[in-house]
């Protein structure tokens, strides 16, 4: 990344803003606010839960799949109001995370603390932030998967009106840290980076369609040349009034840390990957998303995805999946779903294509008829096959260890909740 554009970007972004920023933050109501899922299960080898997926890039249908726990708890509340009526709204919210079923030690950490200036004359509307919070994080629901995600600790502008849609700026200080000699202590170097993110929202571009453009640029913060800058470009077409629900069609692309790669959780792209990383790591990413409630009773979410990571150590690796969710409401608090995905991974320094199938079928306590309506208290039963190719993976990458041998199928089945509010 040259230094021109480094530069020139806060400025450039500056002139856009006095002209006329996008609302990409996640801005709760005020009051107390959530996430939780856990369960247990065992499989038919006896153990714990098993949970099928080929780990690395990819991601798992989580219906019935999901052997871990996690939690985030918090609260919003206005702390002050001006005369003039500009308010100032704080927001704190701690999480927990396990890697099995129970809870047991896993330790709390703080997700989001940050303040909000809101109704302010001079911002047409647009917050000005600072703090650690959520940013800009949509996901495709049944693959637990956020496509881009731009949390961090920085500070900007959101939902600034500008043309026919809304931009948004902020800048975020990732991997904060000092490497240090073990033997004497001194600072050798750091992995940190600058992130500057861009979100341009709502733009219309056809019927109930809108695109929404999203873009970073990360510059070291190295002192040596082992660190590199990067950058990140995405752009979503968000498809309303889809037999009920919408569609989601996205394109990105990564270079260096732009990649996400080697990151915060799961590579994912927004935030800053590895510094270590070149020019040579490269990701592209291309998915369509649909959610669909063509009537009370019956809703589905299906989901088609390719995604490709180069470099030029290890060459290519290739993740493509397909799947779909259909859920029947046979009353109004209880419904049948199924979540049936095909998986394949092919990567130029492994021999042969992993392909796994996962199956799960879970009759449903639930809120409501509605796909989203939570919370939901399951029973599920699930099935995974896998080629001999897959079996180092799938045994890898599952909780209750390599069970599995060299056996190329599997059953598990047990009860899960999951709950936002």
């Amino acid at each position: 990344m040259t230094r021109f554009v480094r530069l020139s970007l806060p400025a450039a972004i500056a002139l856009a803003l006095s002209c006329g920023a996008a609302y990409a933050g996640d801005h709760e109501t005020e009051g107390f606010h959530g996430y939780l899922r856990a369960g247990g299960g065992t499989s038919n080898h006896g153990g714990t839960q098993s949970c099928y997926g080929l780990g690395g890039i990819t991601m798992s249908y989580r219906l019935g799949n999901e052997c871990d726990s996690f939690t985030e708890l918090g609260y919003t509340k206005e702390l002050a109001k001006s005369a003039n009526g500009a308010s100032f709204v704080g927001t704190f919210w701690a999480d927990a995370y396990k890697n099995s079923s129970d809870f047991g030690d896993a330790k709390l950490g703080v997700s989001k603390a940050y303040i909000e200036a809101k109704n302010l004359p001079f911002m047409d509307g647009g917050i000005v932030w600072v703090g650690k919070r959520h940013y800009y994080r949509p996901d495709i629901h049944m693959l637990d998967m956020q496509y881009i995600n731009m949390n961090g600790t920085g500070g900007g502008i959101d939902g600034y009106p500008l043309g026919a849609g809304k931009i948004s700026y902020a800048v975020f200080k990732d991997n904060d840290f000092n490497t240090t000699d073990p033997a004497t202590g001194k600072v050798i170097d750091s992995p940190s980076a600058l992130r500057q993110n861009l979100v341009y929202e709502g733009l219309p571009v056809n019927p109930n369609g809108t695109l929404d453009f999203a873009a970073s640029v990360i510059s070291a913060q190295g002192q040596d040349k082992t660190t590199h800058d990067g950058w990140q470009l995405s752009v979503f077409h968000r498809q309303a009034k889809v037999f009920g629900g919408g569609n989601t069609v996205g394109v990105q692309y990564g270079v260096g840390p732009g990649t996400g790669i080697n990151g915060p959780c799961c590579a994912r792209i927004g935030p800053s990957g590895s510094t270590l990383l070149g020019s040579d790591y490269t990701r592209l990413r291309i998915f369509d998303d649909v959610v669909i409630q063509p009537t009370r009773d019956f809703s589905m979410e299906f989901v088609a995805l390719y995604q490709r990571d180069k470099n030029d150590k290890d060459g290519a690796t290739t993740w493509t999946t397909v799947g779909a969710r259909p859920v029947y409401a046979l009353a109004e608090n209880f419904k049948l779903q199924a979540e049936l995905g095909v998986t394949q991974l092919k990567a130029d320094k492994t021999p042969g294509t992993q392909r796994l199938t996962k199956l799960t079928i879970a009759p449903t306590i639930s809120l409501a008829r509605d796909y989203f309506a939570r919370p939901e208290l399951r029973f599920f039963v699930s099935y995974g096959k896998w080629n001999d190719a897959a079996s180092k993976s799938v045994n890898a990458s599952n909780n209750s260890g390599a069970v599995y041998g060299s056996d190329t199928s599997g059953v598990s089945y047990g009860i899960h909740m999951e709950a936002w509010w």
